[in-house]
């Protein structure tokens, strides 16, 4: 049977192609686009770091997949995960009964006081009915919102949301807010910059509620992913024992006096 150099040609293109074409990944991971140092922020060259990031990069090298980030709108992240999107969240998502309605959760891969800031003023009273008439701020559709609206906003506060916790930490700065409530590691590492020392200081970590404030943070995955869940909690488990968490953590010390590790 004779072929034609075209059908040849045509043939070999099509090969160059697919050679060429870059690897689909394993798994793709769901991010907030908004940052959220020290654990998911972009560098000036638009690249994913933090320590999210390099657990990230840890799981996969444990799983031996082929990883990518897909970023997304917070406040969108789980409809995003339930349309597919990519196949779990890692994004500093605190693991909620309210949450487990409608998601799954692996085990925690990390967990931190939440405390309360304010301008520096030695007044360490964070009482709900001492910041009656105060203004707090927090990031939109967070724990941290549902905890301040139970707890201080029936007591006569204000609440301010944001889209990015950056943007809180900017109009505390400026005097916009009176306090902000969010995770004691992201904002430990706020007060360290020279914006935060200037400005700010830790007034104390909030009453319990188990209820509202969770279990700690964990890959948010869908209900009917169990094989996917096994294999994230198990690559967890082996990345705390052999001791990876302790070595990521080294790189952000302003991190340690905050976070709690997995066992």
């Amino acid at each position: 049977m004779k072929i034609s150099r075209r059908v040849l040609f045509a043939a070999a293109a099509c090969a160059m192609m697919a050679s060429a074409a870059p690897a689909m990944a394993d798994l793709k991971f769901g991010v907030a686009a908004e940052p959220y140092p020290p654990f998911t922020s972009k560098d000036p060259s638009g690249k994913w770091v933090g320590w999210e990031i390099d657990l990230m990069d840890a799981v996969c090298a444990e799983l031996k997949e082929k990883c990518e980030v897909v970023e997304v709108a917070w406040d969108g992240i789980i409809p995003a995960l339930q349309a597919k999107q990519f196949d779990l969240i890692w994004s500093s998502m605190s693991i909620t009964g309210e949450r487990k309605k409608t998601i799954d959760f692996s085990s925690m891969y990390y967990d931190t006081p939440t405390v309360i800031i304010g301008n520096k003023d030695g007044d360490m009273d964070i009482t709900p009915a001492h910041l009656s008439g105060k203004t707090i701020g927090v990031q939109v559709s967070t724990i941290h919102q549902r905890y301040i609206e139970k707890h201080y906003a029936s007591a006569g506060a204000t609440v301010k949301t944001y889209q990015t916790q950056d943007e809180a930490n900017q109009d505390l700065a400026a005097g916009r807010l009176d306090y902000i409530q969010a995770d004691g590691a992201a904002l430990d590492a706020f007060l360290k910059t020279d914006q935060g020392k200037s400005c700010c200081e830790l007034k104390g970590q909030v009453a319990p509620d188990a209820e509202i404030l969770g279990e700690g943070v964990g890959a948010g995955i869908r209900k009917d992913d169990t094989a996917l869940k096994a294999k994230i909690d198990a690559a967890i488990a082996t990345l705390a024992k052999n001791g990876t968490f302790v070595k990521i953590t080294e790189k952000y010390p302003e991190l340690k006096p905050q976070i709690i590790l997995p066992q």
